[in-house]
């Protein structure tokens, strides 16, 4: 069976997109997909997405991590989704889509930024390794001191926290390692481990959702900008007296690199 696959990134975190509005991917061979994502065996990615119809929506969006398996919802794929699905012609310049965490709505700039809605988060919670949310996947978010996060071993101790005993049973979380600003106007400074890729990424959209959130209770103010690896991205929310979060809102690049076939 021949694929044909497109590839797009945000911020330099990449993805394998297969239109598979008629399904006939084998969604189900873990095998296939992990090998598909290998950067030495296959195509290379941080994970599959495959774009499907769905009654009610434009379209929905199933992410796959690297290890081969469904993932949770992931924020820059969802906005790569939306710019591929609009390059088939499926949307044009506003879209109601359906991921893991449930409905998406998202609108493409004319400078093909993606502005993608988050799920609502009902607040954060303080334990050892950090502040923990769920912004449609789980992170922690930890603050480290100034002047560090450069030579901070985010592998190491991303991986220490990601299987640790406090997430090992609830299938492990992703870890945000965050530098704060020197002032307001600056961006705020991220790397992330992130699980079922199970390495430091250049960038993960539900990471930064939930560091920007984390930040808002440090005193940021909504739109954040914050700085990944592999580039910008923003994030804009509503803020409430509960802790709680809503509007929220990812906004970021949504790239095309390239097109091709594969045998599999």
């Amino acid at each position: 069976m021949t694929l044909h696959f497109h590839k797009y990134q945000g911020t330099s975190n990449d993805f394998v997109m297969v239109d598979d509005r008629a399904r006939t991917f084998p969604a189900d061979d873990h095998v296939l997909v992990r090998r598909l994502c290998d950067r030495r065996r296959g195509i290379g990615a941080d994970g599959l997405i495959l774009l499907r119809t769905q009654p009610g929506f434009d379209f929905e969006m199933l992410y796959f991590n690297a290890d081969g398996y469904l993932g949770s919802m992931c924020g820059n794929g969802g906005r790569c989704a939306v710019a591929f699905a609009r390059q088939l012609g499926v949307i044009t310049d506003k879209t109601h889509f359906l991921a893991a965490d449930g409905p998406h709505e998202a609108t493409v700039e004319t400078d093909g930024r993606v502005n993608l809605r988050m799920i609502d988060v009902p607040g954060q919670q303080e334990i050892p390794d950090g502040i923990f949310l769920n912004t449609g996947s789980p992170h922690i978010v930890r603050f480290l001191p100034a002047s560090t996060l450069a030579e901070y071993d985010v592998y190491g101790e991303g991986r220490a926290v990601r299987y640790g005993d406090t997430f090992r049973e609830r299938g492990g979380t992703n870890v945000n390692f965050v530098e704060a600003p020197q002032t307001p106007e600056q961006p705020w400074q991220v790397r992330t481990y992130e699980r079922g890729v199970e390495d430091e990424t250049f960038s993960c959209g539900t990471g930064v959702t939930a560091v920007a959130l984390a930040a808002a209770r440090r005193g940021a103010s909504s739109p954040v900008p914050l700085r990944t690896l592999g580039g910008d991205l923003a994030v804009s929310f509503s803020m409430h007296p509960d802790g709680s979060f809503t509007n929220v809102f990812l906004s970021g690049p949504a790239e095309f690199v390239f097109t091709g076939s594969i045998e599999i």
